[in-house]
């Protein structure tokens, strides 16, 4: 089965050259939300190093979707860079998807238009909390709207910059997460209580891509299979997500977990992100709260292989769209066991960070019988370097 990750696949009207995507990470190589060298140069390192697809990192549906101002929001500023970018990416050989994302009330933008971000109800805005952002807004059915349609524009502009794919962010506690999450959604309308109402925005937003990329494009969606936290999204509900989410058209599913604002170690596994982040950490109220709250925050996961698969699997057998499995593949064992267990494509993260051409020694180990195994000794200190000069990279190989 190893064989079939190096073959191309279709994902809707789009042929990848094999099944390795770059998954969506913010890369901190845009400040002021432009661009730099050390973006491009990033990305063409994944593509030369042979991944059928790379992701943009958070690509915001508007300026006020950006968790920071150095985030990429889509709109006509960016066109000249990112178009030529991908323009280069696909002269290399490889695909692009941009990660399509809203912060909802999760924000710490110095930019903010508005006077404060907005969720989907009137809360402390954890984020933004040490920055002067004390709290977040509660969304009018006015602003819901608005959002759905600045998901529409985005999707637009990103077909016409030349993107092959879209990825919405359903997950890791960010804008339409948070409407999905009985915690962080208690609205008493039509877009809070059940899950089917919760699910309301996310299904419009879904649907207002569709309507701007037309039926053969490629759209998938990122969820948390669980957010790991008392209230929150679980596992039983990852497969109804799923579920309405297939039937309403989305072409695959990443299958993530954890979410940023409140459990995001579940999602990562291996040593613990705490202290490093609170090495780079600058503000120093941020540093003092991370000391006092981290540790119930930053929870030990061990780190162990294909930590998601079991209930990855059960959601595989609950849809019919593509599965892109994410989460502790790194070596050429879990990348045959994925196949055998009928995922369609996989997702690398921090592997990639760590070698930029794994899929190519990856295959090149296949051809000759050899074992294969990613450098990354998962120490999670490339998570802290998000906000680094430098932006995100590895501290061990890079």
């Amino acid at each position: 089965m190893l064989t079939r990750c190096f073959e191309s696949a279709q994902l809707n009207g789009l042929t990848l050259k094999n099944r390795f995507i770059k998954a969506g990470t913010f890369e901190g190589k845009s400040p002021l939300g432009l661009p730099n060298d050390l973006y491009s140069q990033f990305h063409m390192a994944m593509a030369e190093g042979g991944v059928g697809m790379t992701t943009l990192g958070y690509c915001a549906t508007e300026a006020d979707g950006r968790i920071n101002e150095n985030m990429l929001y889509m709109d006509e500023y960016l066109r000249p860079s990112i178009s030529t970018l991908i323009e280069q990416l696909h002269a290399a050989g490889t695909k692009v998807s941009g990660q399509m994302g809203h912060c909802g009330g999760f924000s710490k933008n110095k930019q903010l238009k508005r006077k404060r971000p907005r969720g989907p109800q009137f809360g402390i805005n954890l984020l933004g909390f040490p920055y002067g952002m004390l709290f977040t807004d509660k969304m009018s059915l006015e602003d819901i709207d608005e959002m759905v349609q600045s998901y529409h524009d985005a999707a637009v502009f990103m077909q016409s910059v030349g993107f092959d794919c879209i990825e919405i962010h359903f997950g890791h506690g960010y804008g339409l997460c948070q409407f999905m999450s009985p915690k962080t959604n208690k609205r008493k309308d039509e877009y809070g209580g059940s899950l089917e109402n919760r699910m309301r925005l996310p299904l419009r937003a879904l649907a207002a891509v569709r309507k701007a990329v037309g039926d053969d494009f490629p759209i998938i969606g990122k969820i948390s299979l669980t957010e790991g936290v008392r209230g929150g999204l679980h596992y039983d509900d990852a497969i109804a997500i799923g579920k309405m989410l297939d039937a309403a058209g989305i072409d695959g599913l990443v299958t993530s977990g954890g979410t940023s604002t409140m459990n995001p170690m579940i999602m990562f596994r291996g040593d613990n992100i705490l202290q490093p982040l609170i090495k780079a950490e600058k503000n120093l109220l941020m540093k003092l709260i991370l000391r006092l709250v981290g540790p119930s925050m930053f929870r030990d996961y061990p780190y162990k292989e294909l930590y998601f698969l079991q209930q990855a699997k059960r959601l595989r057998e609950a849809v019919s769209c593509n599965m892109i499995y994410v989460g502790g593949a790194s070596c050429n064992d879990s990348f045959a066991e994925l196949m055998l267990a009928g995922f369609d494509f996989i997702q690398l993260g921090r592997g990639l960070l760590a070698d930029s051409d794994l899929v190519n020694l990856a295959q090149q180990a296949a051809e000759k019988s050899l074992p294969y195994k990613s450098r990354c000794v998962h120490c999670n200190e490339c998570v802290a370097t998000i906000e680094h000069v430098d932006g995100i990279h590895c501290t061990r190989f890079s």
